[in-house]
């Protein structure tokens, strides 16, 4: 990860327009490529962002992230305070608690809950970028990664995405489909998802564990 602490402007060209006015900001850059630029404010979301796959032109007192749908994030760099580098892990590192744990290990026991005819082959299965929570085989025997979230929301769909850019890769596995599982997929989600070909479920947890039960139950 490359962290930069400078004095900036910044200007989004996209489906939306945006300008940020000149302040000192945290401007990061991940191993995928993904970009963003933070103020000193709010725990995530940064003011502006691209995601990956892009690409990053770093000049002297300027960087432009353009990206395949010709979206392109120009930052005017006034004067750079620190410019670091570190080698960071990027597995996520996270252990699911609670009912995103659950609802993993109830699909992969049970994935004909997101649709018919679906295997799932194996939990966690990893990327570059980090493990897709399911990688299942539809009834065609096609290739589907599952991302399983408690609430489904954009953040959700972008990871989603990026892990299937990943898996396309793989000649084994192209073409991958993808679908996002969770208790509740807000609106935005949905919007999201479906702009980009990636289906989404909305799981009755309390069915998903009534099934669970009466497969355990002896009589």
């Amino acid at each position: 990860m490359r962290l930069l602490v400078a004095r900036c402007s910044a200007t989004y060209d996209g489906r939306l327009s945006s300008t940020l006015t000149s302040a000192v900001r945290l401007i990061m850059v991940k191993a995928d490529g993904c970009v963003a630029v933070h103020a000193d404010v709010g725990a995530y979301k940064p003011l502006n962002w691209m995601n990956a796959p892009n690409s990053l032109r770093a000049e002297e007192d300027r960087w432009v992230v353009t990206n395949p749908k010709g979206e392109v994030l120009t930052i005017e760099l006034e004067e750079v305070f620190e410019d670091v580098s570190f080698a960071l892990d990027t597995e996520r590192g996270l252990t699911l608690d609670g009912v995103e744990k659950e609802l993993q290990a109830l699909l992969a026991e049970h994935p004909t809950h997101l649709e018919d005819g679906l295997t799932c082959i194996q939990r966690e299965f990893r990327t570059d970028l980090g493990p897709v929570d399911l990688l299942c085989r539809d009834a065609e025997g096609a290739a589907v990664a599952v991302e399983v979230k408690r609430i489904g929301e954009i953040d959700g769909v972008e990871q989603l995405t990026r892990y299937l850019e990943r898996l396309e890769r793989d000649p084994l596995l192209r073409p991958v489909r993808g679908v996002l599982a969770a208790t509740v997929v807000k609106p935005q989600a949905r919007v999201l998802a479906e702009s980009r070909g990636i289906d989404w479920v909305e799981i009755d947890l309390g069915r998903l564990r009534g099934e669970e039960d009466h497969h355990l139950r002896l009589f």
